[in-house]
């Protein structure tokens, strides 16, 4: 099973990535999907979850408004799109399959991750 994350890069303050993370191995259509992030010497964090059917959504406060998280069954893949991107933005980013259906906030409601792709926002 494996989660391969991309899209990450180099991008300045007020700019957009879409991030994408396509799973193989074994379909997660009956769990929910999330994205994580750490910057350098700090904690793994929340950023954003969705439903297995894709119904519901659930973000951290600091990107509301301004990342998107989709999830395309048919493809095993899930995406966030980050637009409005601040220098605190910039961090490993993580997707993550959950336990169950729907998950929350925490690692630890997550039992299958990616890699991580690098995310760098410049001032």
């Amino acid at each position: 099973v494996q989660l391969q994350a991309s899209g990450g890069g180099l991008v300045q303050t007020g700019g957009s990535l879409r991030l994408s993370c396509a799973a193989s191995g074994r379909t997660f259509i009956n769990n929910a999907m999330g994205w994580f992030r750490q910057a350098p010497g700090k904690e793994r964090e929340f950023v954003a979850t969705i439903s297995w059917s894709g119904r519901s959504t659930s973000y951290t406060d600091s990107v509301k408004g301004r990342f998107a998280i989709s999830r395309d069954n048919a493809k095993n893949t899930v995406h966030l799109q980050m637009n409005s991107l601040k220098p605190e933005d910039t961090a490993v980013y993580y997707c993550a399959a959950g336990r169950r259906p729907n998950s929350g906030w925490s690692p630890s409601d997550y039992n299958y991750w990616g890699q991580g792709t690098q995310v760098t926002v410049s001032s």
